[in-house]
């Protein structure tokens, strides 16, 4: 899979650009959060410094390279989050419209106009259909970023063509991922996992795949079901635990409880990583038909694991060169099939996940953080820091 923006080795400045990145960062435990505390691990690695504004929350306490937080709401902390990535020589902002204060996160606008070093704004969610005013914010991020950076070319296409995006501020760097040094498929030992991880929710899609366990129950050794990861915050304030119950009394009430597991412990990458090598199939059931982006995803090919999705436009653009098998979301009977296919045809499993371990080396931290590090050192040749 091509990184879209490349820059000779030879052009790199002798000393690495310093680089402040806004965004959750852990303790918070979000996708943002990992993303960008992998990502300024990388960067690091690559001799760059590395500053964190973290997007405050209800998590206390600071980890790494974090110099200060952005308390959404107060004009105050938006001018001073500005002014602490000024230090750095280019800008690196997280934008998804819930993180940021005001309506669809357009605060976002005043800390950009503060900026006074080029910056580099990564579009994690381009939407298909976006209000008026969902519409506007993004396109002035666009116009106000140096370069703006979408992770698959469905995002790509989306930002060009619905929002007008000037094709030459896109660049396409895909999601990052930990590479095991080996990957492999489980052991055919005891019942196959199938694992779907990530924060729970209504649009996890989870109530699909407990449907299909049911018609699974004839194979000689009965797979299991494991959902692991803690229910949405935001979820969890307004519904509770609502969703999960609401599955477990499905899979009781389709005598299969046996065979689906809740397992709501917090996992840091290490032994995320970890529980991936134990699965046999990575299943992604989502009910979005326009995510255009996925980290779930990319942790299971760069884990080398056999993938089966409902079909949103990340997981087409990734799978279907046969690291997986995709599967139309309105079609349970397809989700049911392409398990078992998964599970049983002879040399599937293994030829999917030759396919996942091919594309994998690409999806590597150290080679996505070399890619921004680039792009944020071609950045500073076009224009000089403000003063």
């Amino acid at each position: 899979m091509p990184i879209s923006f490349t820059l000779p080795l030879d052009d790199l400045m002798s000393r690495a650009p310093s680089i402040g990145i806004l965004s959750t960062f852990p303790p918070t435990a979000c996708g943002l959060a990992t993303f960008s505390a992998a990502l300024a691990a990388g960067l690091s690695a690559h001799g760059a410094k590395v500053s964190v504004v973290r997007v405050g929350d209800d998590i206390s306490g600071s980890t790494g390279p974090v110099i200060g937080e952005l308390v959404n709401g107060s004009p105050v902390s938006v001018a001073g989050c500005s002014d602490l990535l000024n230090r750095s020589d280019v800008a690196l902002v997280q934008h998804e419209y819930g993180l940021f204060g005001g309506e669809d996160g357009d605060e976002v606008l005043a800390i950009l106009a503060g900026l006074r070093i080029p910056s580099i704004v990564i579009a994690h969610t381009v939407l298909t259909n976006p209000s008026s005013h969902q519409r506007s914010v993004l396109v002035e991020v666009a116009d106000m970023a140096d370069r703006v950076v979408v992770m698959s070319e469905a995002a790509r296409d989306r930002l060009c063509g619905r929002f007008e995006v000037d094709p030459r501020k896109v660049v396409t760097i895909p999601h990052g991922a930990v590479v095991p040094k080996r990957t492999s498929l489980a052991r055919n030992v005891g019942r196959p996992t199938l694992l779907t991880w990530g924060l729970i929710g209504p649009g996890k899609g989870i109530e699909r795949v407990v449907d299909a366990m049911a018609s699974l129950r004839d194979l000689p050794v009965q797979p299991r079901y494991l959902v692991a990861g803690r229910t949405h915050p935001k979820v969890l304030a307004v519904h509770g635990e609502a969703y999960r119950q609401a599955r477990m009394t499905q899979a009781s009430r389709i005598g299969i409880s046996d065979s689906v597991t809740f397992d709501a412990t917090y996992r840091d990458v290490a032994s995320l990583t970890a529980l991936i090598q134990t699965s046999a199939v990575v299943v992604l059931p989502y009910d979005s038909k326009e995510q255009a982006t996925s980290g779930v995803l990319v942790d299971a090919i760069a884990a080398g694991k056999p993938v089966v999705a409902t079909a949103f436009p990340h997981a087409v653009e990734l799978l279907s060169g046969g690291a997986g098998i995709l599967v139309d979301h309105d079609d349970p009977d397809a989700m049911s099939n392409a398990l078992r296919r998964v599970l049983v045809e002879p040399g599937l499993a293994h030829r999917m996940a030759a396919e996942a371990s091919r594309l994998a080396p690409h999806m590597g931290w150290p080679v996505i953080s070399r890619a921004y590090q680039r792009l944020a050192t071609h950045l500073l040749t076009e224009r000089p820091v403000l003063v």
